[in-house]
C-alpha cells in the first residue's frame, strides 16, 4: 500500500447537491432497488475485511501495469455480479487510493453517511504536506501510473457498456463520487477526479458513437422490411426491429443523462480550473469528443469552450486548445461546421503564432497551415504575411513551420497540365517558376544577408526545388523563352545568394548560425544524403562555374558568392570525373577576377578559393599551386617596382600612382591574410612605406592602413613559423627585431591625424601586445621567451588616451567615423560597433595583465555614463580583474572613483552641493560597484577592507586651507565610501572603524555641522549592522554610543572578547603598513568610551562625573582597558581636566545656537541633545541614556531588495506552491487576457460567442 503519514486534519469545502446512494437522508439511491440493497451491517463488514485486500491489489495492479487491463476488469464485473455493493465499494476506494489518500471508505460509511460526509472524512485522511500523488509522483514506479489508469476506466465503461452501466447503480455512483471529487480544494482529489470523469466520459461517448450507428442500422433495416411487399413482409421481424430501436434509444437517453452529468457537474466547472493541468485534461479531451463523435459535439455550444481558452495565461493549456483543434481542421469534412468558429477565433489564431511560448507558436502555425489546406480564402493576405516573416525566425521549429505555410501558400499550387507533360530540364521545368517565386518573395521581405535562414526553413518541405541546380544555373546563364520575362539584375544577385545558401546547407546538413544549438550527429541516411548531395553538385558547378563568374565577372556581389562554391566541392571529383580542363579555366578566371577587382570582399573570396583548392591531399595541388605562385609572384613584383617609383616621386606623388599601388598592396594584403608569402620579403618595402608615410605626413590613409595589415600578417606568419621548431634562432631574433620595430611603427601612427589610421595602428598594436606578452610562453613554449614583448608607461599612457579620446564620446561627436552620416541609423550602429571592437581590445590588454590593472579606472569611471553602449564589456572586464586579483581590483575601483571626485571638485570648487547631479551620480556608481562584489563577504573580505583603505586615506589627504576647524577637501568622499560599508564583516567593520580613528582629531569626532555629514554618516555605517550588517544609519552620537546600544540590546558575557582584541587580527596586516605615516590621532576620550568595553558589575551609581573628574586619564585608560596595550599616538594627548573644560564649552555654544536655530529639523537637535548628555553624564552613565533619534538616509527598503537582485545576477520569480517536486506552474507575459484574480477573462465569458 502506498505510505502516507497522517496530516492535519483539513476541512474542505464540499459539494452540497450530490446525493451518495445508501445515504441516510433524502431520496433512496437508484442502487437500492437493485440486487444487494438488502445486506446486513454484519455482511458489509464481513466482506470489507476481505475487501481491503483486493482493493489495494487493484489499485497495485493499475500502479504496476503489468497485466492485461481486459482481465482486470473481468474480474471486477464478475465481483459485481456477485455483490454489486462490495464491487462498488472497492472501486470507490480505488479512486480514493489513485488520489494518493490513505483513508479508506468502509461499509459503514457508505451506508449510513452522507457524501459530503464521507469526502470530508477522506479529506481529513489525506497527507497534503509532500504535495504529490500519483499524477504527480515521479520514478518508473510511476511512469506509466496515469497511462494505466485512464486505459482501466476505458476498458471499464467498454466492458460494461451491455448491461452494467444501465443499471442506474454503477455509473450514478461512480459520477457522483468523481463529481464531489472534482469540487473538492485538496488538488489531488481534484486532478484524480478530473482525469477519471473526463476519460469517463470519453468512454461513453464511443459507446454514444455505437449506440447512435447501431440505431442508424436498426432504422434502415427496419425502413427496408417496411417498405416490402404486404405478402413478403414479416411482422416478427418488425417487431423485434422496434423492440431493438426502442431499447437502443432509451440506452442512448440513459447514456445522454450521463454525459450531461459529468458535462455540467465536471467540465464546466474543471476547465477554468486554478491548476492548469486540470484545464488542459479538460480541452484535451473535448477535443476528443468533438472528433470523435462530430455530430453531437462539434458544434458552437462546445467549440466556444475551446476559443474562449485559448486565451489561457499557462501554455500548456493554449498548446492543447490548438492540438484539439488541428484534429477537427485536418479532416475537410468537418470543416463546413468550423466556418462560424473560424471567423471568430481566427485572428485570436493569427496572433497566436506569435506566443511567447515557442511550442504554442509552432502549434498555432500549423493549425493556419491546416486552415489554409481546407480553403485558400479564410485567411487574408495580412494573415499570411504576418506568418512569412517567421521564416526569419531564430528558434528552428518555429521557422520551420512557418516555411511550410509559405510552401503551402506559394509553392504547392501546380497546373494539371504540368503534371501531365514530359518532365523537362532547365528553365522549362516546373521548378523554374517555383524557383523565381522564392526569389521574389526574399526580395520583397527586405531582409538581405538572411537568405541562409529562408533556405533552413523551407529546407525539409522543399528540399527538391531547392536542390534544383540545373534548373538556377538555366535561370542566369539561358536566354528567357520567347515570351519569357528574363530576370533583373537584382533578382539574379538574389538567385546567386540562395544558390550558394543551398549548396552550403546541403554540404553542410546543419542549421545556419544563431539557429540551433550546434552540429548534432547525423544518421547513416542523411551522411549517404550528403555525400550524394556535395558529388552532384561538385559535377554540375565544375562545369557551370567558370561560365557564371565569365558572366558576371564585373559585378563585385554576385563574384564574391559565386567564388564561395568550391569550399563545398568534393574535389576528388575533379581528378575521377576528368575535369581538369573546367578546373584550368576556373583558375583562369580567378586570375582575371583578382587582376580587374580592388574590393577587400572580393579579393578575400579569391584568396579563400585558392586556399580550398590549395589542398595537398588532392592530385590538383600542384595544378593550383602553380597558378596561385605565378599570380603572387606578378603582384610583389609589381607591387615593389610602382612602391619604388612612388617612393621617389617625394611629397607630392601622382593619384594615379598612389592608385596603382593601393590595388596592389590589396590583392598582396588579401592572398596574405590566408597564404604565408614569407618569401617574398613583404616585411621591409611595407615598413620603408609606413616610415615615408611618417616622415612626410602625407600618405593616402587607405595605403597606410594596408600597410599596417601586411606588416601584421607578416609577423603572424614568422610567428607560426617560429612556433613549430623549424626555425633557426637568427629567424627568432629577426622576428623579435621586425616585432619592436613594428609596435614602435604603430605607436607613432596613433598620433596621426586620420582617425582610420589611428584605429587600425590601436587595433593591430593591441593584437600583438597580446600575442607576444608573457602568455606567449605557456603550455611547453619557454623557447619563445626572447619574443616576450612589456609594453612601456609610455606606450600604454598612449593606448588609454585612445580609447578616452575615440570611444567614450557621445554619438554625434563622433563625425568622423561616419562620414557625415550621423542621421543614417546604420552607420550610426557601425560606428557604435567599431568603438566597442576598441574597447574590447584595450580590455583584453587589461585583463591579460599586458597593461597595469590600474589603467582600468579610466575604462571603470565610465560605466553609468555609457551604460547602454559599453556597460557589458566594462562589467566583464571588472569581473575577470577581480578573479585575477581581488585587491587590485578593488583599488582600481576605489581609484576610479576618487578620479570622478577630483574632477568634480575642479569643476564645482570645494563648496559643491552634495545634492548635486554629479556628486549623486558618483554615489550610484559607488553602489553600482558594490553590488558587483556580490553577498560572499568571505571571499571579498581583504579587498574590501583594502578598499575602504585606501578611501580614507584620500579622504584625509587635503587639509582644509582654512585651519583644522574646517573639514578636509576631500571628506565628502566619506559620503561615497559609505556605499561600500555593507560589504564587510562585523569584525572589519570595527577594525576599519579604528583606522578611521587614527586621521581624526578630538574635535573632529564633536562636529555637527552640515559639511562634517559624511563623516558622520561613514562612521556610523561602520557602527551599524553590529548585528545587521546590511543597514547603515546616521546618528548624531559618537561611535561608541553605537556600541552602547549594542550592549543594552545584547549583553555582553564573560566569553566576548575586547574589540581590540577581535579587530586585532584582521587589522594587523594592512594597518601595519602604515605605522610610519605621520597621521593625525583621535585623542583619548575617556567619557566617549563604551561601556561595553568593561564588565557591567563594576559601575555603580555612586560615581558620578565628578568622580570621573578626579580621575588621571592614565587611571582612567587603565580602567577601562586593564589589559590592552595603549596604542602609540604620534601626537602627545593633553591633559584630562582641560578637555572636559573644553566640552563643556562647546555644551554652552551648542545649546546656545540650538535656541537661535529652533527651525533646525528634529533629527539633529535630538542627537546634540544625547551628545551633551553624555558629556554631563560622564562614563560610567551611558549605558542608560537614552536610544538616540537617528535619520534614516539609506535608500528604501524597495530599493534596496532591487539593488541586491542587481548584484545577485539572477531572475526573480512567482514561486506557485508546486504539485510535485519536478514541476511548476508557469508564469505567463501576457496577463491582458487575464484577470489576475481569475482564471478566465469574465468579459470573454460575459459575452455570447455567436
Amino acid at each position: 500500500m502506498l505510505n502516507f503519514s497522517k496530516s492535519v486534519q483539513v476541512k474542505k469545502q464540499i459539494h452540497p447537491y450530490i446525493e451518495w446512494p445508501g445515504a441516510k437522508k433524502g431520496k433512496k439511491g437508484p442502487g437500492e432497488k437493485g440486487k444487494g440493497a438488502g445486506k446486513g451491517p454484519g455482511r458489509m463488514n464481513g466482506h470489507h475485511q476481505e475487501n481491503g485486500m483486493e482493493n489495494v491489489m487493484l489499485f497495485e495492479v493499475v500502479r504496476l501495469g503489468k497485466s492485461a487491463m481486459q482481465s482486470v476488469v473481468d474480474d471486477w464485473i464478475e465481483s459485481y455480479k456477485h455483490d454489486r455493493d462490495v464491487a462498488l465499494l472497492d472501486l470507490i476506494n480505488f479512486f480514493i487510493q489513485c488520489s494518493g489518500c490513505k483513508g479508506v471508505v468502509t461499509g459503514e460509511m457508505f451506508r449510513n453517511m452522507q457524501n459530503s460526509e464521507i469526502i470530508r472524512k477522506m479529506t481529513e485522511e489525506f497527507d497534503e504536506d509532500s504535495g504529490d500523488y500519483p499524477l504527480t509522483m515521479a520514478g518508473p514506479q510511476w511512469k506509466k501510473f496515469k497511462s494505466s489508469f485512464c486505459e482501466f476506466i476505458g476498458v471499464l465503461v467498454r466492458q460494461c457498456q451491455y448491461s452494467i452501466i444501465y443499471d442506474e447503480y454503477m455509473m450514478d455512483t461512480v459520477i457522483s463520487l468523481l463529481t464531489g471529487l472534482s469540487d473538492s480544494q485538496v488538488r489531488a482529489f481534484r486532478h484524480t477526479s478530473t482525469l477519471a470523469a473526463m476519460k469517463l466520459m470519453t468512454a461513453l461517448v464511443n459507446v454514444a458513437l455505437n449506440l447512435s450507428i447501431n440505431m442508424d442500422n436498426t432504422q434502415r433495416q427496419y425502413e427496408a422490411e417496411r417498405n416490402k411487399m404486404i405478402g413478403k413482409r414479416a411482422n416478427d421481424r418488425l417487431e423485434l426491429l422496434l423492440q431493438k430501436r426502442k431499447e437502443l434509444q432509451e440506452n442512448q437517453d440513459e447514456i445522454e443523462n450521463m454525459m450531461n452529468a459529468i458535462f455540467k457537474g465536471v467540465f464546466v466547472h474543471r476547465y477554468r480550473d486554478a491548476i492548469a493541468e486540470i484545464r488542459a485534461i479538460c480541452i484535451e479531451e473535448i477535443g476528443v469528443w468533438m472528433k470523435m463523435y462530430s455530430d453531437a459535439f462539434l458544434n458552437d455550444s462546445y467549440l466556444k469552450y475551446v476559443g474562449w481558452t485559448m486565451h489561457d495565461k499557462q501554455g500548456e493549456v493554449r498548446l492543447k486548445c490548438l492540438t484539439a483543434l488541428q484534429g477537427l481542421y485536418y479532416n475537410r469534412e468537418l470543416n463546413a461546421k468550423l466556418e462560424l468558429f473560424t471567423s471568430r477565433f481566427k485572428d485570436r489564431i493569427v496572433s497566436m503564432t506569435l506566443d511567447k511560448e515557442y511550442d504554442v507558436a509552432v502549434q498555432a502555425i500549423k493549425l493556419l497551415t491546416l486552415v489554409l489546406h481546407s480553403s485558400d480564402e479564410v485567411l487574408t493576405a495580412e494573415d499570411c504575411e504576418s506568418v512569412y516573416h517567421l521564416v526569419y525566425s531564430a528558434h528552428r521549429p518555429v521557422a520551420v513551420a512557418a516555411g511550410e505555410f509559405l510552401f503551402k501558400k506559394l509553392f504547392s499550387h501546380r497546373d494539371p497540365e504540368d503534371d501531365s507533360m514530359p518532365k523537362r530540364r532547365g528553365r522549362q521545368s516546373v521548378n523554374a517558376n517555383l524557383i523565381k517565386t522564392a526569389v521574389f518573395f526574399f526580395l520583397e521581405s527586405e531582409l538581405h544577408e538572411h537568405a541562409a535562414y529562408l533556405v533552413d526553413s523551407m529546407w525539409d518541405c522543399a528540399a527538391e526545388i531547392l536542390k534544383d541546380w540545373e534548373c538556377m544555373i538555366s535561370l542566369l546563364l539561358d536566354e528567357p523563352l520567347p515570351g519569357e520575362e528574363a530576370l533583373t539584375d537584382r533578382q539574379e544577385t538574389a538567385l546567386i545568394e540562395i544558390m550558394l545558401c543551398t549548396i552550403r546547407q546541403a554540404a553542410e546538413c546543419h542549421p545556419p548560425v544563431g539557429r540551433g544549438t550546434g552540429k548534432r550527429v547525423l544518421t547513416a541516411k542523411e551522411k549517404k544524403t550528403q555525400l550524394d548531395d556535395r558529388t552532384r553538385m561538385t559535377e554540375i558547378f565544375a562545369i557551370a562555374l567558370p561560365a557564371l563568374l565569365a558572366k558576371y565577372s564585373v559585378d563585385a556581389e554576385k563574384v564574391t558568392n559565386l567564388l564561395q562554391l568550391p569550399q563545398f566541392f568534393d574535389l576528388e571529383i575533379y581528378t575521377t570525373g576528368r575535369l581538369e580542363k573546367h578546373l584550368d579555366s576556373l583558375l583562369r578566371q580567378i586570375r582575371e577576377i583578382v587582376e580587374k577587382h580592388t574590393d577587400t570582399d572580393v579579393l578575400e573570396a579569391c584568396s579563400k578559393t585558392y586556399h580550398a583548392l590549395c589542398n595537398e591531399e588532392f592530385t590538383i595541388f600542384n595544378r593550383v599551386d602553380i597558378a596561385r605562385s605565378q599570380l603572387l609572384d606578378e603582384q610583389v613584383d609589381k607591387f615593389n617596382r610602382l612602391l619604388e617609383d612612388f617612393l621617389q616621386e617625394g611629397e607630392d606623388p601622382d593619384e594615379d600612382d598612389a592608385y596603382q599601388v593601393l590595388s596592389t598592396l590589396k590583392r598582396i594584403t588579401a592572398f596574405h591574410n590566408a597564404h604565408d608569402l614569407s618569401k617574398w620579403d613583404l616585411f621591409t618595402s611595407n615598413y620603408k612605406l609606413l616610415n615615408t608615410g611618417i616622415e612626410n605626413g602625407d600618405m593616402p590613409e587607405q595605403i597606410v592602413i594596408h600597410a599596417l595589415q601586411c606588416t601584421h600578417y607578416v609577423i603572424l606568419w614568422s610567428l607560426a613559423k617560429v612556433s613549430e621548431g623549424t626555425s633557426k634562432k637568427e629567424d627568432m631574433l629577426t622576428l623579435r627585431k621586425q616585432m619592436r620595430a613594428f609596435c614602435l611603427m604603430c605607436q607613432r601612427y596613433l598620433t596621426s591625424v586620420n582617425t582610420a589610421v589611428k584605429e587600425q595602428a590601436f587595433t593591430i598594436l593591441c593584437d600583438l601586445l597580446l600575442i607576444f606578452s608573457h602568455q606567449i610562453i605557456s603550455g611547453g613554449r619557454e623557447a619563445l621567451e626572447p619574443l616576450v614583448y612589456t609594453p612601456e608607461a609610455s606606450l600604454q599612457s598612449e593606448l588609454l588616451n585612445f580609447i578616452l579620446d575615440h570611444v567614450f564620446i557621445d554619438q554625434d561627436e563622433d563625425s568622423n567615423s561616419t562620414d557625415g552620416q550621423q542621421d543614417d541609423e546604420a552607420s550610426k550602429i557601425e560606428a557604435l560597433h567599431k568603438r566597442r571592437n576598441l574597447l574590447a581590445a584595450y580590455c583584453k590588454l587589461i585583463i591579460y595583465n599586458v597593461v597595469e590593472m590600474n589603467t582600468g579606472a579610466d575604462i571603470f569611471k565610465q560605466y553609468m555614463r555609457y551604460y547602454n553602449d559599453y556597460g557589458d564589456i566594462i562589467k566583464e572586464t571588472m569581473s575577470k580583474t577581480r578573479q585575477i586579483d581581488k585587491i587590485q581590483c578593488a583599488k582600481t575601483l576605489i581609484l576610479s572613483l576618487q578620479q570622478l571626485f577630483n574632477e568634480m571638485l575642479s569643476d564645482l570648487g570645494p563648496s559643491f552641493d552634495r545634492s548635486s547631479s554629479a556628486f549623486c551620480g558618483i554615489k550610484e556608481l559607488a553602489r553600482r560597484f558594490s553590488l558587483t562584489f556580490g553577498l560572499d563577504q568571505l571571499k571579498t573580505r581583504e579587498a574590501i577592507a583594502m578598499l575602504h583603505k585606501d578611501g580614507i586615506e584620500f579622504a584625509f589627504k587635503e587639509p582644509n586651507p582654512q585651519g583644522e576647524g574646517h573639514p578636509p577637501l576631500n571628506l565628502a568622499f566619506l559620503d561615497i565610501l559609505s556605499e561600500f560599508s555593507s560589504k564587510l564583516m562585523r569584525q572589519d567593520k570595527r577594525t576599519v572603524h579604528t583606522y578611521l580613528e587614527r586621521f581624526m582629531t578630538f574635535q573632529m569626532a564633536l562636529q555637527r555641522e552640515d559639511c562634517w555629514l559624511p563623516l558622520i554618516s561613514y562612521r556610523n555605517s561602520l557602527q551599524a549592522g553590529g548585528d545587521d550588517d546590511t543597514m547603515s544609519v546616521v546618528s548624531g552620537i559618537s561611535s561608541r554610543g553605537s556600541s552602547v546600544r549594542s550592549k543594552k540590546a545584547k549583553p555582553a558575557t564573560g566569553k566576548r572578547k575586547l574589540p581590540e582584541e577581535e579587530s586585532s587580527s584582521s587589522s594587523d596586516i594592512w594597518m601595519s603598513r602604515e605605522q610610519s605615516m605621520q597621521t593625525p590621532v583621535m585623542m583619548p576620550s575617556p567619557h566617549l568610551t563604551s561601556t561595553i568595553m568593561r564588565e557591567p558589575k563594576r559601575l555603580r551609581p555612586e560615581e558620578s562625573y565628578m568622580g570621573v573628574y578626579t580621575m588621571t586619564p592614565d587611571q582612567q585608560q587603565q580602567h577601562a582597558h586593564p589589559q590592552t596595550p595603549q596604542p602609540q599616538h604620534h601626537q602627545t594627548p593633553i591633559d584630562y581636566n582641560t578637555q572636559v573644560t573644553w566640552m563643556l564649552a562647546q555644551r554652552q555654544q551648542q545649546e546656545e545656537v540650538a535656541r537661535q536655530q529652533q527651525e533646525r529639523a528634529m533629527n539633529y537637535a535630538k542627537l546634540r541633545s544625547n551628545l551633551q548628555h553624555a558629556i554631563r553624564r560622564g562614563t560610567g552613565l551611558m549605558e542608560d541614556d537614552e536610544e538616540p533619534i537617528v535619520e534614516d538616509v539609506m535608500m528604501s527598503s524597495e530599493g534596496r531588495i532591487e539593488d541586491l537582485n542587481e548584484g545577485m545576477d539572477f531572475d526573480t520569480m512567482d514561486i506557485d506552491l508546486p504539485p510535485s517536486k519536478n514541476r511548476r506552474e508557469r508564469s505567463e507575459l501576457k496577463p491582458d487576457f487575464f484577470d489576475p484574480a481569475s482564471i478566465m477573462d469574465e468579459s470573454v465569458l460575459g459575452v455570447p460567442m455567436f
